[in-house]
């Protein structure tokens, strides 16, 4: 080879043909290539013959080496700029091309996100699946909604009071003659032997107050006992009765057969009772044995009307009347009744088939209903029987009465609606007991 052949003449248009004698090819960087006068940069050429035949390297080796070399822009088709002779980072404007091709994001551009198809497929089916149970869910509470309405057996019960500020619910108990009462004695006609006042604060407590079904009262002149009201002149008297005695709005209504009551319980397969008393009472067919027990429908009924056996007679009654009430309550909204489709369809059927309410009653209304008696009914809430004056009055014609006293049962029930009497027991009863 010429002695002239290893120097590039800046007028010669051909690049060198063979490297310096012992440079490796894997040495070569674009970066440090010589640059001719004119500014362009020389790409390397192949080794000597002699030196791919000496056996160092492959010609394979040699061809990945060129290809690691080329260091154009795919773009501008122009070689990346290099300063100094010193090698930097390609920008946003330059793109390293190897062996493999262009490299796939910019140099110093961060990682590439690892999102893949299945991550995404997996994210719309979840999404798809949460709409599915949103849709079932409210298909099933309209359903359900639907289905209670049309089984609510209504009749109008409510009086023309204006509203209060509180919602008030009249819960009362039909002493009616249906073969589910056990007495030793017949009564004829329809009494309220159970009469309750439910009433649900704005904020505050909720209360559950007992109207003591001998309490005296008068409709157009003539006295009588309140539980013989609903037979003699009707619902809406009765209504209107009640709302005398507390002073307050009765929003809506809910009378409950006594047969219903131990249906109910039996459909939940019994409901937990205490009571501090051994008692066999052949009137209501209680058999009791002093503590607490799991009782069936006919003795948690026998148990809410037993009185002549109790030493507290018709106000310890209310009591466990108001006992039963809450232990129905509680079971029917517990999770394992709620979650067990079959117990929870049987009661609310057997519950709807007993009970008769006020036209304006929807199951929102009874929803707020049960929510307010569990309030009440536990350690937050109020509970107890009205203030009298004498429990024994007796008045001719119609017997021995409970004489009520109506400006502390007004100022109860006031405090009662506006939410600001503290949690606990009320009552005369509650005050002697606690005496």
């Amino acid at each position: 080879m010429a002695q002239g052949s290893s120097q590039w003449d800046a007028g010669n248009s051909q690049p060198p043909s063979f490297l310096p004698a012992g440079t490796p090819k894997h040495h070569v960087r674009p970066d440090t290539m010589a640059q001719p006068a004119t500014g362009q940069v020389v790409p390397p050429s192949f080794s000597p013959a002699s030196e791919r035949s000496s056996g160092s390297r492959s010609s394979s080796s040699m061809s990945r080496a060129g290809a690691e070399a080329d260091y154009y822009d795919r773009a501008s088709r122009q070689p990346a700029r290099v300063s100094g002779g010193s090698s930097r980072n390609a920008t946003n404007d330059e793109h390293v091309y190897t062996a493999a091709g262009r490299s796939p994001r910019p140099s110093g551009s961060g990682p590439r996100p690892t999102r893949t198809r299945g991550h995404i497929n997996a994210a719309k089916v979840l999404r798809r699946l949460i709409a599915i149970i949103l849709v079932a869910v409210i298909a099933a509470a309209v359903f359900a909604y639907s289905w209670v309405n049309s089984n609510l057996n209504k009749s109008s019960w409510l009086s023309d009071k204006d509203r209060g500020q509180a919602t008030s619910w009249l819960v009362l108990g039909s002493d009616e003659r249906d073969g589910s009462v056990h007495e030793s004695y017949d009564v004829t006609g329809t009494r309220t032997d159970t009469i309750l006042v439910l009433t649900k604060p704005k904020s505050g407590a909720s209360s559950l107050i007992s109207i003591p079904r001998d309490s005296l009262v008068k409709i157009d002149g003539t006295s009588m006992k309140i539980n013989a009201v609903y037979q003699l002149y009707g619902k809406k008297q009765l209504v209107s009765t009640v709302e005398d005695i507390t002073g307050q709005k009765i929003d809506h209504v809910a009378m409950v057969k006594f047969g219903g009551v131990q249906q109910v319980v039996d459909a939940l397969d019994g409901v937990e009772l205490c009571y501090d008393h051994t008692v066999n009472d052949s009137n209501s067919g209680l058999v009791w044995q002093s503590g607490c027990h799991t009782a069936d429908g006919g003795t948690a009924l026998a148990f809410s009307r037993m009185r002549y056996s109790d030493p507290d007679g018709d106000f310890g009654r209310a009591a466990r009347q108001r006992q039963v009430i809450a232990a129905i309550m509680k079971k029917a909204t517990s999770r394992s009744t709620l979650t067990d489709f079959a117990t929870a369809t049987k009661v609310a059927k057997t519950a709807l088939q007993s009970v008769s309410v006020d036209n304006d009653t929807s199951p929102a209304t009874l929803l707020s209903m049960v929510i307010a008696f569990r309030n009440a009914s536990s350690s937050k809430g109020i509970t107890g029987s009205l203030y009298w004056t004498n429990p024994g009055y007796y008045v001719s014609g119609v017997g021995s009465c409970v004489l009520l006293d109506d400006d502390k049962n007004t100022a109860l029930f006031s405090e009662l609606a506006a939410g600001t009497h503290a949690p606990g027991n009320v009552g005369t009863l509650a005050e002697s007991s606690s005496s």
